[in-house]
């Protein structure tokens, strides 16, 4: 049969980047190396980040939940799509720091100037449904989920009866403590001395913990809302809530019927390893967090972008296809929000006479601390995949710095990366993958370093 469309050739390059924390315009500037990052991400044929952002002016009242409170004028929208992102996932921790108004405020904003995002939206269905970017080489359906969120931002389904639960596309994970006889039998003893058991059979009797099976108190129990398991050995261990992925899983297959390619992106904290090693790292993945996008894989996505830490986790590849455990941050501008609420002031011991800047400033120690105080958060990658003949051929990673060290009104926006930041970027990123196998190949592109994946 005659081609008669680009897209039937199923050649498509695709540029991910991390968390986009935007509170800035980015149009005004001119160095030659953000403009060449943004040609970049225009030259993709399609361009995705995660949107950790709400915009809006206020209209919602604030959450108790939020260290940040992250906030943006809407128009900072603009500047992303100026620099060539055509699609975002919504879906993450700070999705509630303004309530279900900021948020559903949030995604209002994206379909005025037609920002398409998925991740989030007024019911179940909506927040698992995905976004559609129409490229010159094909339609690419984009989905979203988020594994770190708090209870009250998790979308809900509705009923004939009900309507469904504004929210983000909870991607829910159960967790067990597996310990050993000693530490078993004094948590066995704090709860029945605490008075925690007898709460618990309270609630089981009245009905409101559900239909939940009672626990063999011989083997398991659940302690501060943390499950313990008696077992030979030490560890934590995680697993999917089957539930989400059936249902997502529907969503991905009726998205195959109407895209040519699919990508999925999961903001995730949690860390790992867990199962057979004993402690956590947090440069490495949680075991539901790397079945979760494997599993995606074998449904027939092109590519999983995993995001959450801001700092950059290992890449794999899996059955020729891409997985990106954290891309780190693409914009880091959360020292530059305009207004917090008391309750964050209060946090840090400060009182009315201060403002943001003495909370920022308090809050990274005059930048010795946290996130200011560490260049790993300050540098990253953006990877662009090129694919041909519907099969992935190389992987470009393009080394971005956002300016570790500089004052704040100057650090978080991106530019390519020089030596010896490149460098040392896509060194750390070849260090992180070799656990999966990967081969990072450090080139140079027209006078710049890039790392290199070819398949």
């Amino acid at each position: 049969m005659t081609t008669i469309y680009d897209a039937e050739c199923r050649d498509i390059s695709i540029a991910l980047g991390g968390d986009a924390m935007i509170t800035r315009r980015m149009r005004a500037f001119q160095e030659p190396r953000f403009l060449k990052l943004v040609d970049i991400l225009r030259g993709a044929d399609v361009s995705l980040v995660n949107l950790e952002m709400l915009f809006h002016d206020f209209e919602s009242s604030w959450q108790w939940s939020s260290a940040t409170y992250t906030r943006s004028d809407p128009h900072n929208l603009d500047e992303l799509k100026w620099m060539g992102i055509n699609a975002v996932t919504a879906a993450n921790n700070h999705s509630f720091d303004y309530s279900e108004g900021g948020f559903l405020t949030t995604l209002e904003h994206c379909r005025e100037i037609d920002l398409p995002y998925a991740g989030g939206g007024r019911d179940l269905d909506e927040a698992r449904a995905p976004a559609y970017v129409d490229s010159a080489r094909g339609r690419v359906a984009v989905m979203g989920a988020t594994s770190t969120y708090s209870e009250q931002s998790r979308a809900g389904a509705g009923r004939p009866d009900f309507r469904g639960r504004p929210g983000v596309n909870a991607l829910r994970h159960d967790i067990t403590h597996h310990v050993q006889q000693d530490v078993f039998d004094a948590l066995r003893k704090a709860n029945l001395e605490l008075g925690y058991e007898e709460e618990h059979a309270f609630h089981r009797h009245f009905g409101f913990r559900g239909n939940e099976n009672e626990p063999d108190h011989n083997t398991e129990i659940d302690f501060l809302d943390n499950k313990f398991i008696l077992d030979e050995e030490y560890a934590i261990r995680t697993a999917l809530n089957e539930d989400d992925r059936l249902g997502i899983g529907n969503w991905i297959r009726g998205t195959q019927k109407q895209s040519d390619w699919q990508v999925y992106g999961v903001h995730c904290h949690e860390s790992g390893p867990d199962g057979d090693f004993h402690g956590h790292s947090r440069l490495s993945p949680p075991h539901f967090l790397t079945d979760f996008a494997h599993w995606t894989i074998d449904q027939g996505c092109a590519a999983f972008v995993g995001h959450g830490p801001h700092f950059l986790r290992g890449i794999e590849i899996y059955k020729n296809r891409p997985i990106f455990y954290s891309l780190g941050n693409f914009i880091f501008q959360n020292e530059s929000v305009l207004w917090l609420p008391h309750e964050a002031y209060r946090r840090f011991g400060l009182d009315f006479n201060s403002t943001p800047g003495d909370y920022l400033d308090t809050r990274s120690g005059s930048g010795t601390r946290a996130f200011a105080a560490d260049p790993v958060f300050w540098q990253s990658v953006v990877a662009v995949c090129n694919y041909a003949g519907g099969d992935l051929r190389e992987v470009i990673l393009y080394p971005i710095d956002m300016g570790f060290g500089r004052p704040i009104p100057q650090r978080g926006r991106p530019v390519l990366a020089e030596e010896p930041i490149a460098r040392e970027t896509l060194t750390w990123l070849q260090e992180v993958s070799k656990p999966f196998g990967t081969e990072i190949s450090i080139e140079e592109e027209n006078g710049d370093l890039v790392g290199v994946i070819r398949v």
